[in-house]
């Protein structure tokens, strides 16, 4: 590959996720602050990825696969976003705030297939050159993050002259979406593979690897998917309010450490699947979900703090043990026939259906739990919920699923 184009391709992933870190992270924090928005109002807005995500695979499909070039659709979703994002930074209730993040959710989420289809037919080499392409997404996650906390100290209170400050996250992404929109277009040429007809609108879905469900681990892992979503719904939505609630300082900067030892523990993840195996590596995911969520409960900002900072870092171990492992499994069960389908199907599972169920379970929690005055006692009860349904899940998947010796998967 021309260093020109490795170049090219690792700003888009740059420019790609620093997009999503800059006012994703903060998003619950702004909400409940600057909007006044209830816990239901919250999961509304929150749901809007799990549409996004939903509705994705219409765009990709029906669209990009077929008619236009790749590097063009990405563009003109990224300009398209960039207005929306600019109008969620003028909005000033949670009701005009919504129908424009619902709109950029749905212009967002297909482009992080589209950044994919972008770089490997880019690549000759896929399982060695996309890592060191990829990492740069989480740098870009992490950066954002480090510059909302420790650059503008957006989200830190004391260092603050006006309440509203958090609200330039949404500035500071839509100039980043007008930029990638534009750098788009000068990338590498991408055209559709497909030409007018090809797949079905259940292939297009994934619904055709429904077919796989009538394994029982891999319906087991299905289930257990969608299930492991709904206290994932929970870290994205209620954790930078939690963080900053408490008084943590600079909580969206000490949140990057979650993307941090998420490429340490991706690392030990090949380790890990050869040694232990794919049903101990998941379960090690779900559990890590349940005792990050314990150590929030328990934890606060002062000689507990440690507690916070390594629930936050457990981050790794509950994405990439879970996630990526899951991905993987999928990989080596679906077989070539089903390889894109089965992907696309555990996609619409967990980003589109676990986590719209989570985010509304969440929103009613903090809902319920807003009659509790004390500030600990409120996060303490909230946090409880998702420890107790990672709990229940983890037990029920180390009892119903057996030990599964899928060749490929051993093989990762």
């Amino acid at each position: 590959m021309k260093p020109s184009i490795r170049l090219q391709l690792s700003s888009m992933m740059f420019l790609e996720f620093f997009i999503w870190g800059a006012w994703f992270v903060t998003l619950g924090t702004y909400l409940g602050t600057n909007l006044n928005a209830n816990g239901l109002e919250t999961a509304n807005i929150f749901s809007s990825q799990s549409w996004g995500a939903i509705i994705a695979p219409f765009i990709i499909g029906l669209i990009a696969d077929r008619f236009f070039n790749a590097e063009k659709i990405l563009g003109v979703l990224h300009l398209i976003g960039a207005v929306l994002m600019y109008m969620m930074y003028q909005s000033e209730t949670a009701g005009s705030f919504y129908p424009y993040a619902l709109g950029y959710m749905i212009a967002y989420m297909p482009t992080l297939a589209l950044v994919n289809s972008v770089s490997f037919r880019q690549i000759q080499n896929p399982e060695k050159q996309f890592p060191s392409i990829r990492i740069f997404g989480t740098i870009g996650w992490i950066i954002a993050g480090l510059t909302i906390s420790y650059v503008f100290h957006w989200d830190n209170e004391q260092n603050n002259t006006s309440t509203d400050s958090l609200r330039n996250t949404f500035l500071m992404a839509s100039a980043a979406s007008l930029v990638l929109g534009l750098l788009s277009f000068t990338l590498p040429k991408t055209p559709p593979k497909k030409a007018g007809g090809g797949a079905s609108l259940t292939q297009i879905l994934g619904l055709d690897a429904l077919q796989l469900l009538k394994n029982k681990n891999f319906l087991i892992f299905f289930i257990s998917s969608i299930l492991i979503c709904i206290p994932l719904a929970f870290y994205y939505q209620n954790a930078n309010p939690f963080l900053t609630g408490i008084g943590l300082e600079n909580p969206t900067g000490k949140m990057t450490i979650g993307q941090m030892s998420e490429v340490f523990f991706l690392l030990l993840l090949p380790v890990f699947f050869r040694r232990f195996g794919f049903k101990n590596t998941i379960l090690v995911g779900m559990l890590a979900w349940a005792i990050r969520y314990l150590l929030f409960a328990y934890g606060n900002a002062g000689e507990l703090a440690f507690m916070l900072i390594i629930g936050i870092a457990l981050h790794g171990i509950c994405y990439d043990f879970f996630f990526v492992a899951g991905q993987i499994y999928t990989d080596g069960k679906a077989g070539e026939k089903y390889k894109s389908s089965a992907q696309g199907l555990i996609t619409l599972a967990t980003y589109g259906v676990g986590q719209l169920i989570g985010f509304w379970i969440a929103g009613f929690v903090t809902e319920h739990y807003k009659s509790v005055q004390n500030s600990d006692s409120y996060w303490h009860n909230v946090w409880l919920v998702p420890a107790g349904i990672a709990a229940v899940v983890c037990f029920l998947f180390a009892v119903v699923f057996k030990n599964d010796k899928t060749k490929t998967v051993d093989a990762k």
